[in-house]
Parts: structure tokens; C-alpha cells; sequence
């Protein structure tokens, strides 16, 4: 586009004009001079960055800053091109590549930290006794610990010294943040905006990382920080703990200028997985939504705006299930124009594989999002007395849930025999070990494993345990209200429709025929009938409760589409089943001196494992 035969903007001109291509030939073309000179730019920035590009530039150039100065450029020829009524030339790759340099920047994918909080303590405790003689952090009690670091965070001195010899461990964990700090100086705050605390328990978790983001630079002493503190709460009891931490932790001035200087957003990550594990699948979703609940309060109260991030896995076991109704059932206020979720797994490649289904359930998304925040209102539940049914409920469910995995002698060795739990460790499909520590403890076994097992036996326990003998028992203490009232709250509240409704795709997966058979592997036969007899007994319970309350006759009534598919991968998913129990069988078999266990066994339950893993779909 010649500039006699287009218009061009005045600031596209001098846009051109700073163009270090010498060519004669291209004077008059002020678009391909811009483009070029944007090029050159773009080279100098990579040269900066250590990154090789594919042709040399025109001519020497001065790096861009980030990411949104080049953008700026790209803008011009936009705007040019739209005032000239090109905007068919606008809206080609130049329009992609702008949308481009909006997503990825110059740091392409954006990476979160993330660390388990006892980790932060012990690097913390290392590097306060090192640097503060006579101190003992570990033994001080939570409100010397928020005073020293809150203290530590006004301070400009280091904590680390190049003169103290520290552990490996937290050499390693300075190592990370210092290389963050590389990378926001490098690519800009993008690359790494958030980190996350994991197990979070208390307020000096979060003051503890903290001072270490000072340490490297990423939280300056005068208030202001480059990165995103994010609280992760995963457990029953820092569920029912988190709206007073973040109620503690908003009113430290300290912290306070940290979130003003984020925009005045607070992000916090809600744990679906440990919580579950924790106290069985009712009292994790209604303690989340409970959490959820205080969250709103406290944040209104602050004059904070919050951000809930979502950690929900593939399974329900996991907070697992369709995203649009999980949205429509948040706590009003919960959700207001931002919502953060996990895609985790299998639902990865199930639904972001095929760019059209892609681009469907962004949508999905974004109208559950939208419908939220502006069509639901904002009470947490139509009628208090649901909260409080909801309440009892869940207290049923979680003293029959930790009845029988917490509180059952030999539930662990039941456990550990009747599922794939040993083989599923043999598979190269996780970051992590399955259990946090060398034991069969279920405390210790980490909370996808935990739910994959029981989904390859086909019981699906953390799906629906505990929720038969929970109505059973709350319809008998409340005759003047019995099954009446479940049916009413079925029908006017999401949250609890959402809950039947999850578990009512749980149930129609399981097969209490095909998980008695895995129930065999247990060589203690007095062990296996007592556990077994009682799941049998809970899961016929939670189905004929479910059924009772939604009004259905049968499983799946209300969702025709999903039964269907269901019913057609069975004579697939089945015969899988049957095999692995046969190679589980031979695989745990003692063998006789000197001969070696087959490895296409194994091979072969892996094998097996994948094809019920792909038939179940949202299995773990």
C-alpha cells in the first residue's frame, strides 16, 4: 500500500520514519517501513532475551520494554488501516496477532508458583534463627510469628546471608524465587502472577512467603508487590478457618498495601480434592460453599474484591462435574464478573483437544459466568431453613464418612488391597509420589490417586459415601418435615441439586457386581465381608435416597443423552474390569523362589487401567 495510492495516519508516519530499513525502494511505502521497523524491535528484544529469531532485521533497533509497547505499534497499523476503510486488511493476521501479543506477551504461557506451607515455615525458621541469634521460630506461638515477620516485611535487610551454609532445602526454594524474580524482570509481571501457598493453616503461612518474596524482590518493603499472594485451602477444618484468616490478614496494614497495590483483588484457591478426602463428599461441598459464604462476607466488609479460584479436579470426588451448573451454584456474590477454575487430566484433552468443542465450553464458561453475576441473587440460599438442614446433613454424612475410612480397624489394608492403588504408583502419569510419605497411611495418600483407585473398582466412594444414611437418619429425626421438604430444596436450590445431580452421575458408573469382585483380592475373608457388607449397604442406601428425592425411577432419568452414552460403553468398560482382576490376581501372587514376576502383567493392567480410566471419562 503505496503511500500515493493510501492515506495513512500521522502517527503511522512517524511510526515509519523511525524505521532503520535503508532502502530506497521503500521509501514511499510507509506501511512495509513500519512493519520492518517493528521487526527490528522485535529482534533486539529477543537478542535481550536470549531468544534466536528466524531472519535477521533491517537494521539495528531499539528493544522493546514489554510486551505492551509492542503492542502500541501493532495498534497504529490498526488504527491507520481502519481510518483508510481497510479494515478487511485490519481485521487478517493483523487482528490474530494483536490478539496474540494481548494472551501471551512475551512470556507465551503464564506460570503460577506453588508450595506446600510447611515448606515455607521450615525455610522461614531457617533463615530468621540464622539471622536473628537466640530466635527459635518454630517454637514461637502464631502471634510472636505474625509480629516478627510482619516486622521482617518493613525491614530492607536480607535474611539470607552468602556467609551462612542453609540446607538444601531451602537453598532450592530461594533458587525458585530468585528465578521468578528473573523472569518477571525479563518477560514482565505475566510470567508468574500468582503463589500459591498450599495447605494453608494460618496468617503467618501467608506472611511467611510473604518475606520471602521481599527477599528476592518481588515485595517491596514500601508496600507494593509484583506477584499475587494466594491462599490455598484444602482441608475441612481450613475451610471452616478461612474467612477469619483472610478476616485477620486484610486488616494488617502490612498486607492491606500489598492487595491495594494488586488493584485491591484477593485471590483465594479453594481445595476440592483434600477437602473431600478429608471429610467425605457432602461435608466438602457444603464446608466449600460455607467457606465461600464467609469469604463474601468478609471481603464486602473490607472493601476488597474477591477472586475465587477453584481447584476442582475431573472426578466429582475431585469437585469434578459440568462447569456451567458448578458456576450457577456458587453462594450469591460469590462469582461477581471473575471466576478462576482447574481443568485437570483427562478433561484437559476432552474438552480443549478439538478447537471447536474448545471454544464451546469457553463459552459455556463465560455465560455461567455472566448469568451469576447478574442474574442470581445474592442470599445464599432461597430459605434459611435449607441451610440449615444442609448443615446436619452434612454433619451425618462426614460421621459415617470418617466411620469408615478413618475410624474402621483394617480400612487401610482393605483399601490398599481391593483397588489398583500399588499399580496405579507404577504409571508415569503423575508429577508427584502417590502418598506425601513412605506409608499406607490415608492421611498421607494424596487425594487423585485416592479417588482414581476407587474409580477403577468401580464403587466411586468418594462420590457418594456417607449421603444414604445421612437422609436416612435426618428424614427420622424430622417427621414433621421428612422427604417433602429434600424434595422442595432439591428443586428451589442449585447448590443441592448440583449435589444430587453429581452423584447421580457417580452412582450410574458404579457397579457394586464388578467392585465385589475386587472386593476378593482381600486375602483376609472375615476383613473383607465387614468392610464390604457396609459399603453394599451405604451404596444401595444413597441410590434409593437420591431417586427418592429428585422424584426419579431410576438413575440417569433426568439426563437421557448421558445415560444413553453410558449405557453403550458398558459392554466395553465391563470385560476391562474382569481382566484386571484376573492380572491383579496373578500380578500379587507369591512366586516360587528364583522366579521373576512377569512384566506383561503389569503391562497389562496398565493397559487396563487406561481403558477404564477412558471409559469413565471424568474418573480421577
Amino acid at each position: 500500500m503505496a503511500a500515493h495510492l493510501a492515506d495513512v495516519s500521522e502517527e503511522l508516519r512517524v511510526l515509519a520514519q523511525r524505521s532503520p530499513d535503508p532502502s530506497p525502494h521503500r521509501v514511499g511505502e510507509p506501511y512495509r517501513l513500519a512493519v520492518s521497523g517493528i521487526y527490528a524491535r522485535l529482534a533486539a528484544t529477543a537478542l535481550r532475551l536470549n531468544i534466536e529469531t528466524s531472519r535477521p532485521p533491517v537494521g539495528a533497533a531499539a528493544p522493546y520494554d514489554n510486551a505492551q509497547a509492542f503492542k502500541a505499534d501493532l495498534d497504529v497499523l490498526h488504527r491507520s488501516l481502519l481510518a483508510d476503510h481497510a479494515g478487511v486488511i485490519a481485521r487478517g493476521r493483523l487482528r490474530l496477532l494483536r490478539r496474540a501479543v494481548d494472551v501471551f506477551g512475551f512470556h507465551m504461557a503464564s506460570l503460577d508458583m506453588r508450595q506446600n506451607s510447611a515448606v515455607h515455615e521450615r525455610v522461614v525458621a531457617e533463615l530468621i534463627d540464622a539471622a536473628i541469634p537466640g530466635t527459635s521460630y518454630l517454637a514461637l506461638g502464631e502471634e510472636a510469628r505474625i509480629a516478627l515477620l510482619t516486622g521482617e516485611l518493613h525491614s530492607t535487610r536480607p535474611l539470607a546471608s552468602s556467609f551462612v551454609k542453609y540446607s538444601d532445602e531451602t537453598l532450592g526454594e530461594l533458587a525458585v524465587m530468585r528465578e521468578a524474580a528473573k523472569a518477571h524482570a525479563a518477560f514482565g509481571a505475566r510470567v508468574i502472577p500468582h503463589c500459591i501457598i498450599s495447605m494453608c493453616k494460618s496468617v503467618s503461612d501467608m506472611l511467611e512467603v510473604a518475606v520471602l518474596l521481599k527477599e528476592v524482590g518481588l515485595v517491596d518493603p514500601r508496600g507494593r508487590s509484583a506477584i499475587n499472594i494466594v491462599p490455598l485451602f484444602e482441608t475441612i477444618e481450613d475451610l471452616q478457618a478461612s474467612a477469619g484468616i483472610m478476616n485477620r490478614m486484610l486488616s494488617l496494614h502490612e498486607y492491606r498495601k500489598f492487595v491495594d497495590s494488586r488493584g485491591g483483588v484477593q485471590e483465594v484457591m479453594l481445595g476440592y480434592s483434600d477437602s473431600n478426602k478429608d471429610g467425605g463428599f457432602v461435608t466438602s461441598g457444603w464446608e466449600l460453599y460455607k467457606a465461600e459464604i464467609g469469604l463474601v462476607d468478609v471481603f464486602t466488609r473490607h472493601h476488597v474484591r474477591l477472586r475465587l479460584f477453584h481447584g476442582r479436579g475431573g472426578s466429582v470426588g475431585r469437585g469434578g462435574g459440568p462447569s456451567y451448573d458448578a458456576i450457577l451454584a456458587q453462594p450469591g456474590g460469590a462469582v461477581d464478573g471473575q471466576i478462576r477454575i482447574t481443568e485437570q487430566g483427562e478433561i484437559i484433552s476432552s474438552k480443549y483437544s478439538n478447537a471447536e468443542v474448545g471454544r464451546n465450553n469457553l463459552e459455556i464458561l463465560a455465560a455461567a459466568t455472566l448469568e451469576a453475576s447478574l442474574l442470581q441473587p445474592k442470599h445464599s440460599a432461597p430459605r434459611t431453613d435449607y441451610l440449615d438442614a444442609m448443615e446436619q446433613l452434612s454433619a451425618l454424612a462426614f460421621k459415617a464418612y470418617r466411620g469408615l475410612v478413618y475410624e474402621t480397624e483394617g480400612f487401610e489394608e482393605y483399601f490398599w488391597a481391593s483397588t489398583v492403588i500399588t499399580e496405579i504408583s507404577t504409571l508415569n502419569i503423575g508429577s508427584r509420589p502417590a502418598s506425601r510419605k513412605k506409608t499406607r497411611s490415608i492421611e498421607d495418600l494424596r487425594a487423585i490417586p485416592w479417588v482414581f483407585s476407587w474409580a477403577q473398582c468401580r464403587l466411586m466412594l468418594p462420590g457418594w459415601y456417607g449421603f444414604g444414611s445421612a437422609i436416612e437418619e435426618w428424614v427420622v429425626d424430622h417427621p414433621d418435615k421428612g422427604l417433602a421438604f429434600l424434595q422442595d430444596m432439591y428443586r428451589e436450590w442449585p447448590f443441592f441439586r448440583m449435589l444430587l445431580s453429581n452423584m447421580d452421575m457417580v452412582l450410574s458408573k458404579s457397579s457394586i457386581a464388578i467392585a465385589s469382585r475386587y472386593a476378593d483380592l482381600v486375602p483376609d475373608e472375615e476383613l473383607r465381608q465387614r468392610i464390604f457388607q457396609r459399603i453394599r449397604r451405604e451404596w444401595h442406601g444413597s441410590i434409593e435416597a437420591a431417586l427418592d428425592i429428585m422424584g426419579h425411577d431410576r438413575l440417569l432419568q433426568g439426563n437421557p443423552l448421558l445415560e444413553r452414552s453410558i449405557r453403550n460403553r458398558f459392554p466395553y468398560l465391563d470385560p476391562l474390569n474382569h481382566v484386571q482382576v484376573e492380572l491383579l490376581k496373578k500380578h500379587r501372587a507369591e512366586l516360587p523362589d528364583g522366579e521373576i514376576a512377569d512384566e506383561q502383567v503389569l503391562r497389562g493392567i496398565q493397559l487396563t487401567i487406561n481403558g477404564i480410566s477412558a471409559g469413565l471419562r471424568n474418573s480421577g
